[in-house]
């Protein structure tokens, strides 16, 4: 088998796999969705964003300088970006984009 034939073979398995995951869930349930399944949708993504909060901060070092400014700056911008417009994509790219500049430029 060419690299050309191995690749596209590869793709092609990959997004059958991709396609059978994301349809499995109609299947299955077909129309009707558990009420656990629905408890999930509400209580998992906080749930996650906070994991995500705590691993982003977790290395940081608030003993030496310059003592978590530029995390706690950047955190703050999203926690106001997301209570002023409430577009989680915005608030992150804000508060990224605040970090990044802060790091780079500042501290």
């Amino acid at each position: 088998m060419t690299g050309t034939v191995h690749s596209a073979v590869l793709v092609a398995v990959m997004s059958a796999v991709t396609i059978l995951l994301r349809s499995l869930p109609f299947l299955v349930f077909k129309g009707r969705t558990p009420k656990y399944i629905l408890y999930l949708g509400q209580v998992l993504p906080p749930a996650i964003i906070g994991m995500l909060v705590i691993y982003c901060l977790k290395d940081v070092r608030m003993t030496a300088a310059p003592f978590g400014a530029p995390e706690i700056i950047a955190s703050v911008l999203v926690a106001a970006v997301q209570a002023w417009k409430r577009n989680s994509l915005l608030s992150i790219l804000a508060g990224t984009a605040a970090y990044m500049l802060l790091i780079q430029l500042v501290f």
